[in-house]
């Protein structure tokens, strides 16, 4: 394989959550009388930290959501991931060709140790990723777009940038990894491919994925 690491996004590459946490954030902000459809929250929110939330509806209507908004937004969250959550098709797979091979891969994902924790366990993905392999952007200053969460992965996982290849399924990670001098193969299952410009390669399926690193 042409590549020392391996970066994956978690959300919507490593665990079939976009549906889900997409569905019941457009929910809540309505609620809060922020009218955001199911493809609003795609679009605005996908790959994103909660703080983008935050500071597109400041933006756009000059209000503040509530004191605790993040607490319940991952307490609604949290209890779909608990009932519903699964793997994405072919994630098992490409972890065990990957550690079969010894290429080293970790993740580096917007959502929250504790978010990626409650999904992994409840998929079973956590048999791959001891904390050494998870990287948050609560590691770092700024979230995606901005490159500083791959580049504190690399750094961590001892690899140079332009030896990681990075599996993004949202704009912002795209825009993130190529910012970070990283090849960043974007996965096309939810984003439609124009969404995803700068992407080295585009695939649709995960099983795909060990021919485009090799």
């Amino acid at each position: 394989m042409r590549y020392d690491l391996v970066i994956f996004d978690n959300d919507g590459v490593l665990v079939d959550s976009e549906p889900l946490s997409n569905t019941i954030l457009a929910a809540y902000l309505t609620e809060l009388g922020h009218a955001t459809s199911y493809e609003d929250s795609l679009r605005d929110y996908m790959g994103a930290a909660v703080h983008r939330v935050h500071d597109l509806i400041l933006e756009r209507t000059g209000q503040r959501l509530p004191g605790d908004f993040d607490e319940e937004l991952h307490r609604r969250v949290f209890a779909a991931f608990e009932r519903e959550l699964q793997p994405m098709d072919g994630a098992v797979e490409i972890l065990e060709k990957l550690a079969g091979d010894g290429v080293a891969y970790c993740l580096a994902s917007s959502g929250s140790h504790e978010r990626i924790r409650v999904g992994h366990r409840r998929t079973g993905l956590d048999a791959w990723f001891d904390e050494g392999r998870i990287f948050s952007s609560q590691d770092v200053g700024r979230g995606k777009p901005a490159p500083d969460l791959f580049l504190y992965a690399a750094e961590r996982m001892g690899v140079a940038p332009e030896r990681c290849a990075v599996v993004e399924d949202s704009p912002l990670g795209v825009r993130a990894a190529v910012a970070a001098g990283m090849d960043v193969y974007g996965f096309t299952a939810m984003t439609p491919a124009e969404r995803l410009v700068g992407a080295t390669e585009l695939f649709a399926d995960l099983r795909e994925l060990p021919a485009l690193l090799a």
